[in-house]
């Protein structure tokens, strides 16, 4: 498995915008994504990769009643994620589990583990290990939840308003500090204490589409923007990037950090549709790129989604230098 064309495919039988990495999966290489249909039902794939490294199987296919928006697997339990969904009118969260698949590729349905009873536009897990908190977020509000999976429910704690100038769209929970989040806007990036739910600073940017946090180092944010590319930013002098590295020729959709590989950046850019590591290209495609996640387990390999439903798994091993 190589960088370039050769990556390993597998076609969704719909269309499709988000794909997640199945942490806290230690056994396999496993990837969850999810369809976009407006007309049928929608599908949840569990994609593993075969021993060998060369064949994407799927190990489960679920049914979903909603078009998934948005998918996160629990970083604690292999068998949990959440989808954003939207039922033709608005927008809507659950926690989901997988039942236990024995093998079988039709297999029984998902169990729903609680709802996100808001309007909701994205969810966040904390990265770095077990908590029992959710954050998810509309247009204008945050919102931190605990959830009890084995009583079957998610209660909000607490809850504040971004303002009505504001359109939040998403954002990163910071893998270094519990109570830190950041969450993107059209006009600026907020940064969030959960402790009083209140907003301790902010980035002025605009049409910032993508953030994460560089798990390997603290304080180090990196912003996926519309026209002028990608950032590095220390957060302790946030006033102006460190850094700025090229993005896309049109706008770059979104930035994921390597989970191991300090300074591996992994943008994709839409309307380029083809998915860039730094300054090697790799795979093209015939619609644009909306999803892509690393691989916690095998950290020099990653997945992109096209919105047509193709998913492709790549190595960058190659390229790397030793740990």
């Amino acid at each position: 498995m190589q960088g370039g064309s050769s990556g390993i495919g597998y076609g969704l039988k719909y269309q499709a915008r988000c794909i997640s990495d199945v942490k806290a999966d230690t056994d396999y290489t496993s990837f969850l994504t999810g369809t976009l249909s407006l007309k049928e039902e929608n599908e949840v794939h569990l994609l593993r990769l075969s021993s060998g490294g060369s064949e994407l199987i799927c190990e489960g296919l679920f049914s979903h009643p909603n078009e998934i928006w948005d998918l996160a697997s629990c970083p604690f339990d292999q068998r949990i994620f959440s989808t954003v969904f939207s039922t033709g009118e608005s927008f809507g969260a659950a926690i989901w589990q997988i039942p236990e698949l024995y093998g079988q590729l039709n297999s029984p349905q998902l169990e729903r583990v609680a709802s996100l009873d808001a309007h909701v536009d994205s969810v966040l897990w904390w990265p770095s290990g077990r908590c029992d908190k959710l954050i998810s977020m509309d247009e204008q509000n945050i919102f931190l939840w605990s959830l009890a999976c084995s009583n079957k429910s998610a209660e909000v704690l607490s809850k504040d308003s971004a303002g009505m100038l504001h359109s939040l769209s998403g954002g990163a929970w910071d893998p270094h500090d519990v109570n830190a989040v950041a969450a993107t806007g059209e006009s600026s990036v907020q940064f969030w204490d959960l402790r009083t739910m209140k907003k301790v600073n902010s980035i002025e940017r605009a049409h910032v589409r993508g953030v994460d946090y560089n798990p390997k180092r603290e304080h180090i944010l990196i912003t996926a923007e519309d026209e002028s590319g990608i950032h590095v930013w220390d957060l302790r002098k946030a006033k102006a990037p460190v850094q700025e590295l090229p993005g896309h020729t049109h706008w770059t959709w979104a930035v994921k950090c390597n989970p191991e590989y300090d300074g591996l950046i992994l943008p994709v850019g839409s309307t380029r549709q083809r998915v860039n590591l730094l300054l090697n290209s790799y795979t093209d495609y015939e619609d644009s790129v909306y999803g892509l996640a690393w691989s916690s387990r095998e950290p020099w390999v990653f997945a992109s989604l096209s919105y047509d439903g193709r998913v492709v798994i790549e190595s960058v091993k190659p390229f790397l230098p030793r740990l």
